[in-house]
């Protein structure tokens, strides 16, 4: 297994902040966990209802750090601050 770089990142879920990226790559996780995470974050509804169980393990902390990331977007949005 290749460690991730900032390429394989910014390749699965576009432009991030720098912290975000170093703190998925600190993972450990692994390309297939990257693009795993990507598909929860992208329809969990959907992966849920097929009755896969919800994230875990690195999956699972990849989802919690892009839901938390997107979130801080979105209020600095809605506070106009850019």
């Amino acid at each position: 297994m290749t460690a991730l770089t900032r390429d394989d990142v910014i390749a699965v879920f576009g432009r991030l902040d720098d912290c975000a990226v170093t703190e998925i790559i600190c993972t450990g996780a692994s390309r297939e966990e990257l693009t795993e995470a990507a598909a929860w974050i992208a329809n969990d509804e959907a992966l849920l209802r097929t009755g896969r169980p919800r994230a875990s393990g690195r999956v699972g902390q990849l989802v919690d750090i892009l839901a938390a990331t997107q979130e801080n977007e979105e209020s600095l949005l809605e506070s106009g601050v850019r």
